[in-house]
């Protein structure tokens, strides 16, 4: 049973940074890619990121390119997601996600989820 726990969120001025960490257990992270999903209030669960599990390929949502960075750690079974100048529009829940197969921008191609991680910008 693969275990996501992600940490980091809370509150920023818009502007502002944050990182998020998703560490995982009970898997062979290693060889997975990974990903990171946003969900706001009465929105569909958006891809923000994802990342090949030799980090050579990293992929972004189009809203965040630019401010956004994907990595992972694979010797401490780490997953990163470093956001800067930060926008009022990027408040949501925000999630880890890992799948046995190709790295893919849909939800439903990912096996294993986190519990989520608040982030809120304010203006």
């Amino acid at each position: 049973q693969v275990h996501l726990v992600e940490s980091g969120g809370g509150l920023v001025q818009a502007g502002g940074s944050l990182r998020l960490s998703c560490v995982t257990s009970g898997g062979t992270f290693s060889v997975y890619p990974m990903g990171w999903f946003r969900q706001a209030p009465g929105k569909e669960r958006e891809f923000v990121a994802g990342i090949t599990w030799s980090s050579l390929r990293t992929y972004y949502g189009n809203s965040v390119k630019g401010r956004f960075t994907i990595s992972r750690d694979n010797a401490k079974n780490q997953l990163y997601l470093q956001m800067n100048s930060l926008k009022v529009e990027d408040t949501a829940i925000y999630y880890c996600a890992g799948t046995k197969g190709s790295l893919a921008t849909i939800p439903t191609r990912y096996d294993d989820w986190g519990q989520g991680t608040q982030v809120t910008v304010s203006s």
